[in-house]
């Protein structure tokens, strides 16, 4: 008879599992050598359990499917949960393997022992302890099918003496993904045609709900006249090939973005969290879509809610809505869009001398040279900033970020399991000083597992993002200062070809030749630290904030940080 970590291993590779994510442990024992046995399925080891969370959640952003990760009792399982947090806020599909102390053990306070179920229940969408190997392999079908039709994570908590055990139905069942089609009733459909029909001014707010209905949004804002404003998490699906393209909005955004909404009566709000209420109009009627009604007006007062799917929802809208020939708002919106994106673009030159690179620059020159099918992840922080703003989508290229949940360090790990899951396609990690020293060691895991990533630090020697809140806040910065080594001396040490560039003249060879590189390649770019990357809309309290952030830094005898300040930013403050 089988056991039932001999049972798990078959499951998987019926389902097309090929992979999985993890670092071994005594009670994963049973699983990695029935791994071994079997030997169709590849162990990818990383060198810290949150890393494998990280890459799992980018192999299933990547292909759609279910990626899966292994982890060791306590300790060893507990380093998952931050990567799992982001993949279940991504609505990714990823199943944990969460290994347990012995059973005779839990409950008397044993070595390593936690409480996984109770740990992994707010970052899943569903969690199981396996107690006797009866239960196998139903509960596995069951997490299976929890990860991949509610998006999110599924843990399965197993002691290691469980999955030695023999298994009594040694059966592998395949699940196959429903795909429903929804669409929202005639009478809501309807209604939402009579508002938008009434409607001179809308605008569409395009999240990732959007993805694989590219051309339907398109049509609808021909229809319209409306201009298509996107969410962060929205640019990879909506940017490319996009006539009524006006940017971004948020905290991230620019201008472009936030007046197109601030001037729509009608604000059309298609498969998107976008969380930040300050930033939605406040007198516009709002019709919002998506898959989950529990969304609905989560984040916006609405005068219409949809349950469906964007593709499906907007076919059906479509031919009861008039066209809308009068232009106007649309025009204005563009115009303002391309008057804004030569601004930013203004930004992304080279410095002068010997004066620390503009990060606008680097991306500038990344994306230019990259792949037309390149995947970019991009660390929290500045990294995500200067990507969504000179990062350009095509229908092939994708953009990978914990743009939810918001960790650090979460470039490099995306990285590695887009790469996995994509060996053939150019990725490029955009890497925050302050992320890649936070896991340094997964440098490591690239040469291990001969994986190509290129990895891009933007060296400001300070958790950037971070100061610009305080001076936003009106506090003196503190505590973010970084004294960091030479990355790419590190990454030359563990093997990894890499340049360090600290002025501009050299940086787009630099750029080209560490993209061309045959194998994992890093560039250390040494960048402003004081680059401020100002968001859409400045408030009252923003600017008393930086009032407040002067005088106290005067106060405190720093003043010189004032004149760095106004040196670094003279050219988009005035």
């Amino acid at each position: 008879m089988a056991t039932v970590a001999a049972n798990i291993v078959k499951s998987l590779h019926a389902n097309g599992i090929d992979r999985v994510y993890g670092i071994p442990g005594d009670s994963l024992n049973g699983f990695t050598d029935a791994l071994r046995k079997d030997g169709s399925i590849r162990w990818v080891h990383v060198r810290h359990e949150e890393t494998a969370a990280f890459a799992a959640a980018a192999d299933a952003a990547t292909t759609g499917e279910l990626a899966v990760v292994a982890g060791s009792c306590g300790p060893g399982n507990l380093h998952l949960i931050n990567g799992l947090y982001d993949a279940n806020r991504s609505r990714v599909p990823v199943l944990a393997i969460a290994a347990h102390i012995p059973t005779t053990e839990i409950g008397t306070g044993y070595f390593q022992e936690t409480h996984p179920q109770e740990l992994f229940r707010e970052c899943s969408v569903y969690v199981e302890y396996v107690a006797d190997p009866r239960q196998m392999p139903r509960l596995l079908e069951v997490a299976m099918r929890a990860a991949i039709e509610r998006r999110g994570v599924a843990v399965l908590v197993i002691p290691g003496d469980v999955a030695l055990a023999q298994i009594e139905d040694d059966r592998a069942t395949v699940i196959e993904r429903a795909r429903p089609v929804i669409v929202p009733g005639g009478a809501e459909l309807e209604r939402a045609a009579t508002l938008l029909n009434a409607s001179k001014r809308v605008t569409i707010l395009a999240g990732a709900g959007v993805e694989g209905a590219h051309d339907e949004v398109i049509a609808l804002a021909d229809r319209l006249g409306a201009p298509i404003v996107h969410a962060l998490r929205g640019k990879e699906f909506i940017e490319y090939d996009n006539p009524f393209d006006v940017g971004m909005t948020g905290l991230l955004g620019f201008a472009s973005g936030y007046r197109a909404m601030e001037a729509a009566d009608t604000l059309l709000v298609l498969g998107s969290d976008f969380p930040y209420t300050q930033f939605y109009p406040d007198d516009a009627t709002t019709i919002q879509v998506d898959i989950r009604g529990s969304q609905l007006g989560k984040r916006h007062p609405l005068d219409l809610g949809l349950v469906g799917d964007v593709r499906a929802t907007v076919d059906a809208l479509l031919p009861r809505l008039a066209e809308n020939t009068d232009r106007g708002h649309l025009d204005d919106a563009v115009e303002h869009y391309r008057r804004t994106r030569a601004k930013l673009d203004e930004l992304a030159v080279p410095s002068k001398g010997a004066n620390p690179i503009h990060p606008q620059y680097l991306a500038r020159l990344v994306n230019e040279q990259a792949g037309d099918d390149a995947i970019f992840t991009a660390d929290v922080g500045s990294p995500t900033v200067w990507a969504a703003r000179y990062l350009t989508m095509t229908e092939n290229r994708r953009l990978i970020g914990s743009f939810t949940h918001g960790s650090m360090a979460n470039a490099l790990l995306h990285g590695i399991g887009a790469q996995v899951a994509h060996p053939d396609r150019p990725v490029i990690a955009l890497a925050g000083d302050g992320g890649l020293s936070m896991m340094l060691g997964e440098l490591i895991t690239l040469t291990q597992n001969h994986l190509p990533v290129k990895t891009i630090v933007v060296n400001n020697s300070s958790l950037n993002f971070v100061e610009l809140e305080m001076k936003a806040a009106g506090f003196v910065t503190y505590g973010t200062e970084l004294v960091n080594p030479s990355f790419a001396a590190i990454a030359e040490a563990m093997g990894i070809f890499a340049r360090r560039v600290e002025r501009s003249d050299e940086l787009e060879d630099a750029v080209r030749e560490v993209l061309a590189h045959d194998g994992p390649a890093l560039l250390d770019v040494v960048t402003e630290r004081q680059e401020l990357s100002m968001p859409p809309a400045i408030e009252a309290a923003q600017v008393k904030g930086f009032a407040l952030y002067a005088i106290r830094t005067v106060m405190s005898g720093r003043g010189d940080e004032l004149l760095d300040l106004a040196r670094a930013n003279w050219r988009q403050l005035f």
